[in-house]
């Protein structure tokens, strides 16, 4: 049976209603006060954004124009100035993120800081050791609450030594002249350390990971592909397996900063003569590492399957794995069943028409059916929703867990991108667009915060993370060795392969 022919009309003729589970076999107005850091729930409220922003900012400094009480353009200026609090005023916590994600297209981070470090110095005449006591004590709780808001969210943004000079600076200034705030300056530094010290491990342990999974790739070419473990004989669970892999992808997601989504393809800005305002950093470099497992992942699945020398047990691999990810579906984990449907839709796996026929294919049909990329994914947007709307009415930390197909939310926010100007043919910055980028970032924000609640089996984790996988030319080697080639096509490419494998011994 061929990949074409296992969609079929059971899967087509499936209504999708919210996110419905598939049975396991064998189932047994903000408030006055200041506005606070994560979680994110509720920043981007769905009837509009920015609804308490002070309009009044646009007659104190210019140069902000607003649409039925909504920001929606202004010029770089007026913007960096209306992200610093005053005495009496203190920005929107929306507008602080969407400004402080979108303003990377226009100016560089530390750039920035410097540029909120001189504005607050100057108005609040901070520098003046005879500054009155009274105004520096209503100031500064606003100025902290700012670069709170800012270490907290975008503590990536602090690798940058000349952001950590002017955070010490302007923190130095308001620490001066009181304990309290010496003990809150305290609070932020030590915040900032754990978040990055936290980063810099998880790239040291990803790079073991990397180690590993090369040597054992050079094992793999040198012996037998034989001697390899398969994931069988390791986990015969199909829940406990989905579990794992969502231990990985919560993971995994809980790294990406949410500026990598605009660094991944931020253009440079084209009244910037400098260097693109990413220059000399890691762009996206845990969205990348993202992409990669999602990748590896499609890798094992069609690599456990090809490898299997057995016709019978090649198609127990499949059903393992529809299993699995009929798993990762009800735990709302997207992004691994997307994988594993991926995986097994390859060539190499999809032309074992032997093997698929003693594969009982129906619910590998329901659930290519709701990854269904027609109509813009439209069954997996209503099913997304579904999981997002059982997440914010959670009784259970199991029940908050929403795990996006990543992919297509890069391909969202890629368009949105490319759809609108980020200036309007004033000059202006085009905040409108930068609204709608930042509620669809702040919703990703919300879904990585989840801590995930199944317990781990390092081994289990170890295997998905290390165990070699086959190439593209050694999936469809494997494949020909099992079911021969069917036509002229099929004859020339195992010949190839089969030629390059002996040059290469």
């Amino acid at each position: 049976m061929d990949g074409s022919s296992r969609r079929g009309e059971h899967g087509r003729n499936l209504k999708t209603r919210g996110l419905p589970p598939i049975s396991r076999k064998n189932s047994k107005k903000q408030p006055d006060k200041m506005p606070q850091t994560p979680p994110f729930p509720g920043a981007f409220p769905t009837s509009g954004y920015n609804k308490n922003l002070y309009q009044t900012k646009e007659e104190a400094y210019g140069g902000l124009y607003y649409h039925d009480n909504s920001l929606v353009s202004g010029s770089l200026e007026a913007l960096i100035q209306h992200l610093v609090p005053t005495v009496d005023y203190y920005p929107d916590r929306t507008y602080i993120f969407t400004f402080l994600l979108s303003s990377r297209l226009f100016i560089h981070p530390h750039e920035l800081m410097s540029k909120v470090r001189q504005l607050c110095v100057e108005q609040q005449r901070l520098s003046d050791p005879q500054a009155d006591k009274t105004r520096l004590r209503k100031i500064a709780p606003k100025v902290l609450q700012l670069l709170t808001e800012w270490t907290e969210t975008f503590p990536y943004d602090f690798r940058d030594e000349r952001m950590m000079r002017s955070l010490k600076e302007l923190t130095h200034r308001l620490a001066s002249g009181d304990e309290l705030y010496r003990k809150a300056v305290q609070q932020v530094t030590q915040g900032l350390i754990r978040k990055l010290t936290a980063l810099s491990q998880y790239e040291e342990a990803l790079a073991k990971i990397n180690a590993t999974l090369t040597d054992r790739l050079a094992v793999l070419k040198a012996k037998p592909q034989s001697i390899q473990r398969d994931v069988l004989s390791l986990c015969s669970d199909p829940f406990t397996l989905a579990q794992q892999l969502t231990h990985i992808e919560l993971e995994r997601l809980s790294y990406i900063g949410p500026e990598e989504f605009i660094q991944a393809f931020g253009p440079k800005d084209p009244l910037d003569n400098d260097k693109s305002c990413f220059g000399g950093h890691k762009k996206a470099g845990n969205l990348q590492t993202y992409v990669e497992w999602f990748n590896r992942l499609s890798y094992l699945v069609a690599t456990e399957i090809c490898m299997a020398v057995k016709k019978k047990h090649r198609a127990r691999v499949i059903e393992f794995f529809i299993d699995v990810a009929r798993e990762c579906f009800n735990i709302g984990n997207f992004n691994s069943l997307m994988a594993i449907i991926s995986g097994m839709n390859m060539s190499p796996v999809s032309r074992l028409k032997k093997t698929w026929g003693k594969v009982k294919t129906a619910k590998f049909d329901i659930l290519e059916h709701q990854m269904d990329p027609s109509s813009n994914f439209y069954n997996y947007r209503t099913a997304l929703r579904g999981a997002n709307q059982r997440s914010i009415t959670a009784h259970s930390s199991r029940e908050k867990i929403v795990i996006p197909f990543f992919s297509l939310l890069i391909k969202d926010i890629y368009f949105l991108n490319e759809g609108c100007a980020n200036r309007l043919p004033s000059g202006h910055v085009n905040f409108e667009k930068f609204w709608e980028l930042a509620k669809q970032v702040s919703e990703f924000m919300t879904w990585r915060q989840v801590e995930c609640p199944f317990e781990r089996d390092r081994k289990i984790l170890q295997y998905l993370l290390t165990a070699p996988v086959f190439s593209e030319d050694a999936l469809c080697l494997a494949s020909y060795e099992s079911e021969g080639p069917e036509n002229t096509m099929e004859k020339d490419r195992w010949k190839s392969l089969r030629s390059s494998l002996l040059n290469r011994v």
